[in-house]
């Protein structure tokens, strides 16, 4: 499975971004789902995950009531949309993808797969 994050760019605090996130091959609806940040000079954290068929998510405590997960097994394709952004969630933003589940995936540990990232930039 191949990750291609895209969405990405330059936003005021204030606005909304949809980040998605493309997976390759048919097994796509086999996998959890998640969005990883890491801003400069800090650690990478969890965003938030999903489960295969899309019926629950999980949240950080600083996105939780502004971000959103969603998938389109379908389409092959992860969403996070990304409301009153602020200057904070300025970070380097992933997705990654684990045939072991959402807990797995919230650990950030040892992930099946991870995409290369895309800059998402909040100015005040």
């Amino acid at each position: 499975v191949q990750l291609v994050e895209s969405g990405g760019g330059l936003v005021q605090a204030g606005d909304s971004l949809r980040l998605s996130c493309a997976a390759s091959g048919r097994t796509f609806s086999s996998y959890a789902m998640g969005w990883f940040r890491q801003a400069p000079g800090k650690e990478r954290e969890f965003v938030t995950t999903i489960n295969t068929r899309g019926t629950n998510t999980y949240y950080a405590d600083s996105v939780k009531g502004r971000f959103t997960i969603s998938r389109d097994n379908a389409k092959n394709t992860v969403y996070l949309q990304m409301n009153s952004l602020k200057p904070e969630d300025t970070a380097v933003y992933y997705c990654a993808a684990d045939s072991r589940g959402t807990p797995m995936v919230r650990t950030g540990m040892n992930l099946n797969y991870w995409g290369q990232g895309t800059q998402v930039t909040v100015s005040s």
